[in-house]
């Protein structure tokens, strides 16, 4: 289903990806059980991305602390990212790396949510698509795979809350407002996206936790294509580019912070460029913080 880098192929990447868990780890760990079984490298990160930027877990938590507007940036930014992601390894991604990165792969060397990875519980008999999920093996695989992505996600969310709630409480609004350069609009679109995937990387905070420190550094003054930007940037946090490093080499760990750092700030400057045009940037007034306001 994923033999090369081809719009079919991406596109079911895509999809695969969007039916999938929105845990970052396990996206990352699927991502490499799927290149090992023989899916094309492109594909198999394309297929990583959909699974932390295009699921509806994702949706769900966006609404509710950073209201529509960035909710449909997000899943119109995220196939814009991969496009791009894309055309910069048909550039820049050669044979000898690839092929360095496939023997690291298949060492085998575990990471977070490996288990989780390698899992198959696939229902391939007992009639139609209908009568294998309402099997007794069929609804036995979806409490598993409903436990594990929950027991997956449930640690970020946590984490993200509490590193969101700290920020909100502890770091002064000016600070947010000097660091985004807010006093200069224009200057701060282009800064924005630029500066949003460094702060996710030193946040530690992957998969729908970063939502709610979205949500902060949103009301700190970061634009609108900047809130965009540290949200696809899950996938570059510091303890994954580790896993990286384990699963595919020190280069391929390299080549894939570059390449997916500059797909992530590209896709989010085109998704404020378009929202921006189309008069859909939202007011920051009612964007829901992870503390109320302090009472007087």
């Amino acid at each position: 289903m994923l033999p090369d880098d081809r719009p079919r192929s991406i596109a079911t990447a895509l999809a695969l990806g969007a039916a999938s868990s929105s845990c970052s780890y396990a996206a990352v760990a699927l991502a490499r059980a799927l290149y090992r079984k023989g899916a094309n490298f492109t594909a198999a990160m394309a297929f990583e991305m959909a699974s932390t930027n295009l699921v509806a877990e994702l949706s769900i938590i966006m609404l509710a602390f950073l209201g529509w507007q960035l909710t449909l940036a997000e899943f119109v930014g995220a196939p814009i990212m991969v496009a791009l992601l894309v055309l910069l390894f048909r550039r820049f991604l050669d044979r000898e790396l690839l092929e360095e990165a496939k023997a690291q792969a298949d060492r085998g060397i575990a990471g977070r949510m490996e288990g989780h990875a390698e899992m198959d519980m696939s229902v391939t008999e007992g009639g139609s698509l209908w009568q294998r999920i309402t099997s007794e093996q069929g609804l036995t695989a979806i409490s598993h795979y409903f436990v594990m992505d929950w027991a997956s996600v449930w640690l970020d969310i946590a984490g993200g809350l509490l590193i969101a709630g700290a920020l909100a409480a502890w770091v002064p609004a000016e600070f947010w407002q000097s660091f985004f350069l807010v006093d200069h609009p224009l200057v701060a679109k282009l800064w924005g996206p630029i500066v949003g995937p460094l702060v996710a990387v030193i946040s530690f905070v992957c998969s729908v936790g970063n939502i709610p420190l979205a949500a902060v550094l949103w009301n700190g003054g970061i634009s609108f294509g900047g809130v965009i930007a540290f949200i696809f940037a899950d996938l570059i946090i510091l303890p994954i580019l580790n896993i990286y490093r384990k699963y595919y080499g020190l280069k391929m760990a390299g080549f894939l912070f570059v390449t997916f750092y500059a797909a992530m700030a590209g896709a989010a400057l085109v998704v404020e460029l378009i929202f921006g045009a189309l008069g859909l940037v939202v007011n920051r007034r009612g964007i829901r913080a992870p503390i109320g306001e302090p009472s007087h």
